[in-house]
């Protein structure tokens, strides 16, 4: 850690950081330089500038003897001189600041008396503007009383590190083999650092959390109680205002919070695959080293995570068919479908509506592992978020949808309907969230609501026409109830979409233009007319038109289409036309 610098090249020792750890463990960084002017043996030393940066850390110490120091100069160095290099020249001390600071130097301490005087005001004021601290050291105190000092404190600090680490990992991995989850992970670091622990998805989505002394999540898929602990933590900035963790904009690392305190942020990752964060939330100042302990924590969370997603992917394959086989009515009589289905925790003996949710095309559609990732981020915030609002649901991925069986009882007087749709934009909202940390649009249909499970193939098929079409008509982010689909689920019905093309051209002719902002004003006014039943009056103060100048639009939107006031087969046939326009993808 000391390195000695002479006119014969560099010399001297470093920590011996194998000895103190594994080679795959990278130890905070030792003393901050305030720490570092509270040992003992530099009683009496003072900062006469760069005071500002008393937060620096120093891990290893230098002396500057050579004017040509600057080759050997590490990050974190406490750098010693007296001066002897530049005594003929103390102006360039101006210069070897601003180099010293740009190349990570944690501190320099000087000792005046025997080649400087005093040290020149540029370099002070350089080293103020620098934020790098200038030491004079005490007079009776020599180099080698320093070097020994803050050494014998750093080695001690970081052996002191190494064991709370080893003591913390044995501990969580004692855990994690005794059947522990991530919420049990989360309570053993929040009860060891103090605050709210939590673990996140990659996309943000809290998954798990605990608070101090508290009772942890339920497990992996969070639930009310992880929301509970989100809530009240929404005020950092750090999470929007669904309770997603802002995984964007939130470095790794350890940083002070605005209103006091601090987070700490660590990547959860398992060989090449980014599984999330843990983040810990403290009232106290924390540190370098429970930043070290937290990543040190994230890989017992990575290796939970990866145990948990290897026995879903083999549940959910099981589910998955289970449930594919009772939507296509081939998972035989009622009794034994609501029986099986409630040995995997579903309750399917009750009024129910099958939703089916979609994601939109992405970027990771040109890597099919992405694609898959994409896929999987989708179903598990499903699963979950459904969990938290009907506990007996089933929610499985099939193909590119994810398919959930919901309850739908009404309750205070409400249809099934009004239930199921209540219901179903919270869920939207609560897996949307704002959008953010790569969660991607999705629409979702919704079926009718039915009274056993041997409808649900008339269900589910319902909930794919609702979702396939409404994303035809509404565009991206539809979210359509079977019954809400009107007219379309006839147009749905024609596969040929030249012939639906061709319909409407000869249907409106010169009316189905888009390219001329006249004619699709006139193909509004045609549209609203037709809403209103022909009531005149009513259209025009819908339009903001004058009398007069709705009959004359009338007038010549009849020379254009035919006799539509007086024909109602004509008026039909224009409605269609006109609704056929509103269907995307044509």
């Amino acid at each position: 850690m000391v390195e000695v610098a002479n006119a014969a090249g560099p010399t001297g020792q470093t920590l011996p950081s194998a000895a103190l750890s594994r080679p795959d463990v990278d130890l905070p960084p030792g003393l901050t330089v305030a720490e570092v002017l509270r040992l003992d043996v530099l009683a009496g030393a003072r900062v006469v500038a760069g005071s500002t940066g008393s937060g620096r850390r120093v891990s290893r110490l230098n002396v500057m003897e050579v004017p040509d120091i600057l080759p050997w100069v590490r990050a974190g160095e406490l750098m010693l001189t007296t001066g002897y290099p530049l005594r003929q020249e103390p102006e360039a001390l101006v210069g070897l600041v601003r180099e010293l600071d740009g190349r990570g130097l944690a501190a320099i301490g000087v000792k005046l008396g025997r080649y400087l005087d005093e040290l020149p005001p540029q370099m002070l004021a350089e080293a103020d503007a620098c934020g790098l601290p200038v030491v004079l050291l005490p007079d009776g105190v020599g180099f080698d009383d320093v070097i020994n000092g803050v050494l014998a404190t750093v080695l001690h600090r970081r052996a002191e590190m190494l064991a709370r680490s080893e003591a913390m990992l044995s501990s969580l991995v004692d855990l994690v083999v005794g059947g522990g989850d991530l919420g049990r992970v989360c309570a053993g670091l929040a009860d060891d650092l103090g605050g709210t622990a939590l673990v996140t998805s990659i996309d943000g989505r809290v998954i798990a959390a605990a608070e101090q002394h508290g009772a942890p999540s339920r497990g992996p898929g969070g639930g009310e109680s992880a929301d509970a602990i989100v809530a009240r933590l929404t005020d950092l900035h750090a999470f929007d205002r669904s309770g997603r963790f802002l995984v964007e904009s939130q470095p790794v690392g350890c940083r002070p919070l605005p209103g006091g305190g601090s987070i700490v942020v660590a990547r959860v990752a398992g060989g090449r695959h980014d599984h999330g964060r843990l983040v810990v939330v403290a009232d106290a100042v924390l540190g370098a080293e429970e930043a070290h302990l937290v990543e040190r924590s994230a890989a017992v969370a990575a290796l939970v995570l990866t145990k948990a997603q290897a026995v879903t992917a083999v549940e959910s394959k099981y589910q998955a068919d289970f449930l594919r086989d009772a939507l296509a009515g081939r998972a035989g009589p009622d009794a034994r479908v609501v029986e099986h289905a409630r040995s995997l925790g579903w309750d399917l003996n009750r009024p129910l509506a099958v939703v089916v949710a979609r994601l939109e095309d992405g970027a990771e559609d040109v890597d099919p592992a992405g694609e898959r990732a994409a896929q999987q981020r989708f179903g598990q915030a499903w699963t979950q978020c459904v969990a938290a609002r009907d506990p007996g649901a089933a929610v499985v991925g099939l193909g590119h949808d994810v398919v959930a069986v919901l309850g739908c009882a009404p309750t205070g007087g409400g249809s099934g309907r009004d239930a199921v749709m209540g219901l179903v934009d919270d869920l939207v909202r609560a897996v949307r969230g704002l959008g953010g940390g790569g969660r991607r649009a999705f629409s979702v249909g919704v079926s009718r609501d039915i009274a056993a499970v041997g409808e649900l193939p008339t269900a589910y098929d319902q909930a794919r026409k609702a979702v396939a079409v409404g994303r035809r008509v509404s565009g991206p982010q539809a979210v359509t109830h079977f019954d809400g689909l009107g007219v379309f689920r006839l147009l749905s019905l024609v596969p040929d979409s030249a012939e639906l093309r061709g319909y409407v051209a000869e249907t409106l002719g010169d009316l189905a233009a888009d390219d001329q902002p006249e004619i699709v004003d006139l193909r509004h006014t045609l549209e609203v007319l037709l809403a209103n039943n022909l009531n005149v009056a009513e259209t025009a103060r819908e339009l903001h038109f004058h009398y007069n100048t709705l009959r004359y639009r009338i007038g010549k939107l009849e020379r254009m289409v035919g006799p539509f006031t007086t024909d109602p087969h004509l008026r039909l046939t224009l409605a269609l036309a006109l609704q056929v326009i509103h269907m995307r993808g044509l």
